[in-house]
């Protein structure tokens, strides 16, 4: 028995340690979504262009990214359940910040922040999550990932709500508090302390089939954050569709998505890691290809449905496969799929952006289908 192993077995888990990792998702969705709708009403509070709030949202972005490696040190140091505690606390205070800062430059400081929470709840939540499938011995996380989406969903709803009945952005930021404090309070204490047993680094290279797992992860996540960011322009420049009806295409992948996610675990049951991933990539290439070939609106929107299923248990089922790797400890392998996957996240979309100025926005929808189709 390995040392990872007897570290594992001091935990004991049950149905409170499930929901409390499902939770663990929730939390960073539905505060990310608590953000989204104060973008609109801060731009133009602070008056500042389209440019100037580009650079302040990739704060986040790069932050997570750095921070990533930091939150392995951060779970392996402390434990996973200190550190989500912590930072989906600091996740509640910071959105009551975010409501009602003075200027451009406590925007950037908050948004630096946001990025760093964001990064290490990212580590630690999958951690938790990897380790509680394991000793659960079930099938959960493709469900956990789903609670992600629920959490985005739940959020954006409630904030929809509250601002039609008039009430201030600042107000609405603090029930929003209460309620991830209020999570956090209720679920926190079911966290999982688990500390990596081994002695290796948690920010050791990728080494052996984690390597593997973190480009599938990354080509995965790329693919999400190009529909996410250039769905709808390729929508209104290709395919010209109204302006009114670009972001549609993200809403339904969205929710065939969550959907997927939701009743994976079963799936995955079903078929098995390896067919699930050949399956899922190839069902999400064929929506890339889909979305190419068809012009129609209505018919369009069964690729972005095609790809919201494919691409839904892609990233859970490789977190899942960690557990069984014996090339670097669990705390190393999920920071570095995390930090490969965010790759594909952060500077994905960027970079495709540069491509789709060369060679044509169509043109990297081509080679996203191919990745998948390859992957």
């Amino acid at each position: 028995m390995s040392l990872e192993d007897k570290e594992l077995m001091q935990f004991k888990v049950g149905k409170k340690e499930q929901y409390a990792a499902r939770m663990a998702f929730f939390i960073p969705g539905f505060a990310i979504s608590t953000w989204a709708p104060m973008i609109p009403m801060i731009k133009e509070r602070l008056h500042i262009e389209a440019d100037i709030l580009g650079l302040l949202l990739l704060c986040i972005g790069i932050s997570a990214f750095i921070v990533i490696p930091i939150g392995g040190l951060l779970g392996k140091k402390f434990g996973c359940k200190k550190v989500m505690v912590t930072t989906g606390s600091l996740f509640a205070i910071v959105l009551v910040a975010l409501s009602c800062l003075p200027n451009v430059w406590s925007y950037a400081i908050c948004l630096i922040l946001v990025g760093a929470i964001m990064g290490c709840t990212e580590v630690c939540m999958n951690i938790n999550a990897v380790v509680v499938e394991k000793l659960s011995q079930k099938r959960m996380m493709s469900s956990m990932h789903g609670f992600w989406s629920v959490g985005c969903f739940c959020s954006a709803g409630l904030f929809s709500i509250l601002a039609k009945m008039g009430l201030d952005v600042f107000f609405i930021a603090i029930i929003h508090c209460l309620i991830i404090l209020a999570i956090v309070i209720f679920f926190g204490r079911y966290f999982l302390d688990y500390k990596s047993a081994n002695s290796e680094s948690a920010i050791a290279i990728p080494k052996g089939i984690v390597v593997l797992f973190g480009i599938l992860a990354c080509v995965s996540f790329l693919g999400e954050g190009a529909i996410m960011d250039w769905g709808g322009v390729f929508l209104a420049e290709v395919k010209d569709v109204e302006l009114s009806l670009a972001g549609v295409g993200y809403a339904v992948f969205s929710v065939a998505m969550l959907i997927m996610r939701l009743i994976g675990d079963k799936v995955v049951q079903f078929l098995g890691e390896e067919k699930a991933v050949v399956l899922g990539s190839s069902l999400a290439g064929l929506g890339f290809l889909w979305i190419i070939i068809i012009d129609n609106f209505y018919l369009m929107l069964v690729g972005f449905v095609l790809l919201g299923l494919g691409a839904a248990n892609i990233v859970p089922v490789l977190y899942s496969l960690l557990q069984y790797q014996k090339d670097m400890p669990i705390n190393a392998a999920v920071t570095a799929v995390t930090c490969m996957g965010y790759t594909g996240v952060i500077l994905g979309p960027a970079i495709l952006g540069f491509i789709a100025q060369g060679i044509g926005i169509i043109s990297v929808f081509y080679l996203l289908m191919i990745l998948f189709i390859v992957q």
